[in-house]
């Protein structure tokens, strides 16, 4: 009965370990996840505001760009 409740126990303790360390991964892994979100986010705002001020000076030069990366003119 005793080896039981210790046996109860140690695995109770074992399963909590394990615990803590799975959704400490997992808690880095998200927190890694919004920084890489957060820079691609920046990353297109950028690119957009860019293409954006081409495509208003330069129209020619814009649709130039629209040709090599997607392949059709509008």
């Amino acid at each position: 009965m005793l080896r039981t409740i210790f046996m109860i126990g140690l695995f109770a303790i074992g399963g909590l370990f394990l615990l803590k360390i799975a959704f400490g991964l997992f808690g880095f892994a998200l927190g890694l996840f919004g920084v890489l979100l957060a820079l691609a986010i920046k990353v297109v705002i950028i690119g957009g505001l860019i293409y954006l001020v081409i495509r208003i000076f330069s129209p020619d030069t814009a649709r130039r760009l629209r040709q090599k990366w997607s392949g059709s003119s509008y």
